[in-house]
This record gives C-alpha cells, structure tokens and sequence, in this order.
C-alpha cells in the first residue's frame, strides 16, 4: 500500500484527514481564490474561468501603482520654506543644497533631504572669571547670538557644533579680556572689547569651517569679586569726578577761548583801523603841506594871514567863552556861553543872543561887519 493509499477501513480518507464526503476541512487554496474572485467582481472584473484563479486581478494593480505614485510624490517633492534649506544625501553622501523654492529629489532610500533653519537667531550665554592684564580677576558675561550660514558645513564638518561655539566663545573672551586692563575693562572699554571678541570669535569659526554666523555679542558690564567690591566701587567714583572736573574744565575752556579770540580779532581790528586812519591822516597832511607850500611860494603873505585866521579859530571854536570888541569902545563885550547853555532849557535863543546882534533889531550890526571888526582887532593886537 502505498503512502497516499487510504488504509481498508477509512476508504474515501486522504492522509490530511480529508473525508470523500466533504466532511473533512475546507482547502485553502479555494477559500483563496473565491476570496480573489469576489474582489475582482467588485472592481469590474468577471471571475476567472478554469486555470484563471491563479492570475492577479488588474484592479490591485492599478491600486499599486496609485499608491506608489502618491508615495514618489511625496517623497519627491520637497517646498523648502523661506528660512530654511535642505541639505541633501545620496546613499548617505552630502551632494547639494536645496534652496527655498519647491525642488524635486530622488526618493528614498536613495536620496535623503534634511532640513536646516538658517534664518532662527539662536543664542549662546557664557559667564566666567577671567585674569586682566594688570592681573586682577574680573567677572564677565557674554551673550552671543548666532545663525546658521552654511547648512552642510554645519552639519558635516564640526562635532557638536553649539559645544563648539561655547569652547570658541570662551577662548575669544579670555583673549580679548586678557589683553586689557581692569579700568578699561570696567569703564568705557566694553564697546571695543565687544567688537574684538566678535572679530576673534568669527575668526576661529571660519578656521573650522563651522558654518556658523556670528550675529552680535553683547557683553554685560564687567564685575569685580565681591571680596574687593567695595573698594572698585571707590575708584570707579573717583575715576566719574575726575572726568567729571575734566568736562567742566573743557566747558570752561570752550567758553573763556573763544571770547578771547574775539577780543584779539576785535583788537586787531581797531589796531588795523587806527593805522589805517593814522597813515591816512598823515598823508592827507603831507598832500595838504605840499599845496600850501606852493600856495605860500605863490603869495607868502596872504597864505600866511590865512594860516592864522584859521588856526585862531580852530582854536576859538573849542570854547565857551567869546569876546566882541564894540565898535567906539574901549571895552570888550564879553559872553558867558557856557552859562547860557546850562539856562537853555529855561531860555530861547531870542533871551541868549544880545539886543543889538538880533536879526529884528534896525540897528544891528551884521554879521559880515561883525567878523571884520574882529580880524581887524586881532591884526591890532599882532
């Protein structure tokens, strides 16, 4: 008998415990196939016929390709936003850099798209004790606030890269600290201190190769030990007096200087203008010496009777007192002048002048018989 022949008495059994009758399990491959054909009907598809149970449907084909379409699509597709950018690995090896825009890659696994935040500002604290030049311990905080510049070489070519930025940021401060002094350091030397940590903690970074972008560094102001406080605090007062008296003195400076260039300058301008009306008088003098000196070879004895008439009354025309030699008289009529222009508010002209020199007067004299009575006396008198 051989292995697959049902023994005598359990005739129509098959050696899985099949009975002829159809008692026995149900045969999985037809579960199968009745399963394929009921999905086939629902998709339009008529059941197979004989040997057709064994073919896959067309409709779970369509639906494979659907979903591997919608699959490639997103995997494929990648919109890097605004500020990011997308750093992109084929089979693990960096290749390009996607910017912002819609950009389509190959799909995994053989290119992988990472994405890089190259616009957030992030910000690194660092605060330690640091040694001056003039060997004094000061305290210091920095706050340094940096960016991303180059997404690949951030990724790919620093080990820890905020670590690395902490160790650059510490080593810039204590070379910079270190080069100054305790007063510069703690008054107004922060400014230019800050610069110089951010030119040398840039400067170490792009040694890397880091891509790191140092955007600013704001250092807050710098701290002695609370041991030597009080007497930093001291000196730091006395070093604001002195600049205090400083600014004032400046002040007073700027005041004072500028009112004794112009009382120079004016100085100057007097002196400049008295010469001028010196060289200039003196000239005039001369011009007029020369004409009388050719006048006087002319007519010397007119040229000298007018000489005198003039320097007398040159001289008469600065008093206050005149004499008038009457006609007839030995005595000379003398007039207080200066004592009538003290009573001239209280006078009139019509009061001051005498009776017989006023115009409305018949027998006044004029005053052309006037000035030759006098040049007569005064030739009387030479």
């Amino acid at each position: 008998m051989g292995w697959n022949e049902p023994p005598d008495g359990n005739k129509g059994k098959d050696p899985w415990g099949n009975r002829g009758n159809g008692e026995g399990p149900p045969d999985l491959d037809e579960i199968v196939r009745k399963m394929q054909r009921g999905f086939g009907g629902l998709f339009g598809n008529k059941p197979g016929g004989v040997g057709g149970g064994n073919e896959l449907p067309t409709s779970w084909i369509i639906i494979g390709l659907l979903l591997l379409i919608l699959w490639l699509s997103y995997d494929m597709f990648h919109a890097i936003d605004e500020q990011e950018r997308g750093v992109v690995l084929r089979f693990g090896e960096y290749v390009t850099t996607l910017q912002p825009g819609l950009n389509i890659r190959m799909p995994r696994p053989i290119e992988n798209v990472i994405r890089i935040n190259v616009g957030q500002v992030r910000t690194l604290t660092h605060k330690a004790s640091m040694l001056t030049q003039d060997e004094n311990i000061v305290d210091v905080e920095v706050a340094v606030q940096w960016q991303i510049s180059d997404p690949a070489n951030f990724i790919f070519n620093v080990n820890g890269p905020t670590a690395t930025l902490r160790q650059a940021t510490e080593s810039a401060v204590r070379r910079v600290i270190g080069k100054n002094k305790l007063d510069f350091v703690l008054t107004e030397g922060r400014g230019q201190i800050t610069q110089d940590q951010q030119v040398v903690m840039q400067s170490i970074l792009d040694s890397y190769a880091a891509g790191i972008l140092v955007v600013t560094v704001e250092m807050q102001p710098a701290k002695p030990p609370e041991q030597v406080k009080a007497a930093f605090d001291d000196a730091i007062k006395a070093r604001e007096d002195e600049q205090r008296l400083v600014n004032e003195a400046e002040a007073y400076s700027n005041d004072v200087i500028p009112k004794a260039r112009g009382a120079a300058a004016r100085l100057r301008e007097e002196s400049n203008a008295y010469k001028s009306k010196v060289i200039a008088k003196a000239e005039g003098e001369a011009s007029r010496f020369v004409q009388l000196l050719t006048e006087y070879e002319r007519a010397p004895a007119i040229t000298r009777e007018r000489l005198y008439l003039d320097s007398i009354e040159a001289v008469l025309s600065g008093t206050t007192k005149i004499m008038i030699d009457a006609d007839g008289s030995n005595s000379l009529m003398y007039l207080p002048i200066d004592q009538l222009l003290k009573n001239k508010s209280n006078s009139t002209m019509n009061d001051i002048i005498p009776r017989e020199f006023k115009p409305d007067n018949p027998n006044a004299e004029s005053l052309q018989n006037i000035r030759d009575r006098v040049n007569s006396r005064v030739r009387e008198i030479r």
